[in-house]
This record gives C-alpha cells, structure tokens and sequence, in this order.
C-alpha cells in the first residue's frame, strides 16, 4: 500500500481535515498519533480506526496542546515509544478569529499565532531529527487566505502567509537530508472550524451561499478531498516535489 509502514503524527486530528486525513493514512497502511487537545475527540478517532482498519495502519490517541514546547516534547517522546520512529508530520491543528485588526485583543492575537505558527515551528524542530533518520515528509496546512488574504480575518490570513513563507525555507534547507516540505492552501472546506467561523457572521445563510459562489466548482471541498491532497504530498506520488504551496480550491483563486 502507499503508505505501508510509515508512521505519521497528525496535529488537530481529532475533527474536520485532520480526522480525515489520519484515516486515509491508516486505509493506506500508517500508522498514526492522533494529536489533539480535545482528548476524548482524538481517543474517538483513534478507536474508529482501530475498529476499521485492524489489517492495514493502526492509530493511538495523544492529548496534546501543541502550542506548548513541553507537550510538543513528550508527544513526539510518545510517538517513538509507541511506533520507534516518525516518517510524516502533518502540521493541521488551527483557529480562527473573525474580526476587524482594531477589535482583536493582544490575548487573543497571541493565542491565535501561538496554535497556528508556533505550533508548525515546534513539531518541526523537535520531529526533524527522526524524519531525517527516514528522509520522510513535512506537510504543513495553510490556506488560500495565506495566498491572497480574506476580509475580517487578518491574524488567521498572517499565520497562513507565515507558514507558506516558512514551508519554502525549510523546503531548502533540509533538501540536502532527502526531507521534503509542502503546504497545501484550501479554501472553503466543510469542518467545524469553518462552521463555526460561518456561525460568528452577521447571516450565516448569506455567507454559506457566498462561500459556494466563490468556488468555479460550485461547493466547498470535503474533507476527504483535502486529505487526499495530502497524502499525495506526503507519499512518493509527488517525490520530486518540494517548497510548494498547493491550492486546493476548487478554482476560488481563479475570481478575477
């Protein structure tokens, strides 16, 4: 199978594009650490795997606060306890915050870069040793809004372009290890994060069909269809593939 033996940790596992993506993983033959701070959502995930695929990958439950260095530390302790080695790190785990700059409180600023930005840097710095043992993968979820921003969402919209920024320099710098980085760059996509973006609108009903209208396709993705974008990036599917941010957006960056 495409991913026969690798084992991969994927972060905000627990719902929407992670808990998509960790099973598609194990359906190919990874084993996964399902990381989320949502304990009892990751411990679902996990067992949900383990029921299904019981013949092909495995999956284990990690709480986890990935903005935290400690945890990130004993997570990826965890992972090599559990499986003896990481081969892909899927950097998913986000939020939100709808608001004008002028309404956003130092607090929550914080927050938000901590669990979308700093997150990326401390899974990459303490993961790297043993994907490079393994010459594995790094994907890293950013966003369309990363590429070409969005109203009202100026912090999530920096933390996108940030990681973009940061996936092309580590794209070259741990080229000379065989370790590739990517990022892929959706844009609407039906998860519980974006429901709940939609519910903190004036009219949630207009911004639904506004969000269909900005897709040529006519809808927003799945969540299956972004997994299946990262699994190409994290396989050999896309082995001379390397630095790129990929749009998954159903043509929403094609709006002239």
């Amino acid at each position: 199978m495409q991913l026969q033996g690798k084992v991969a940790i994927v972060t905000g596992g627990g719902s929407g594009i992670g808990e998509a993506t960790a099973k598609l993983f194990a359906s190919l033959g990874a084993n996964v650490v399902i990381a989320d701070w949502n304990e009892a959502e990751a411990n679902r995930v996990a067992n949900e795997i383990n029921r299904m695929q019981p013949a092909n990958g495995g999956a284990y439950a990690a709480k986890a606060d990935v903005s935290s260095e400690q945890q990130v530390k004993h997570l990826v302790q965890q992972t090599i306890t559990t499986y003896g080695f990481i081969d892909i790190l899927f950097n998913n785990a986000a939020v939100v915050l709808p608001k004008e700059l002028e309404d956003i409180t130092e607090l929550e600023w914080t927050r938000t870069i901590d669990i979308n930005l700093k997150s990326v840097y401390l899974m990459i710095k303490y993961c790297i040793p043993e994907i490079r043992k393994n010459r594995g993968n790094i994907v890293n979820m950013a966003s369309l809004n990363g590429l070409l921003g969005q109203r009202q969402n100026p912090v999530y919209s920096a933390t996108k372009g940030a990681i973009i920024a940061m996936t092309k320099a580590l794209a070259l710098d741990y080229a000379k290890d065989g370790v590739r980085v990517n990022c892929i760059c959706p844009a609407g996509v039906m998860t519980p994060l974006l429901e709940d973006w939609i519910g903190q609108q004036p009219n949630p009903t207009e911004t639904i069909q506004v969000l269909v209208d900005m897709h040529p396709l006519g809808r927003c993705a799945s969540t299956e269809e972004i997994a299946r974008a990262v699994v190409y990036l994290a396989s050999d599917s896309s082995v001379f593939i390397t630095g790129v941010a990929l749009p998954v957006d159903g043509g929403a960056s094609l709006g002239y």
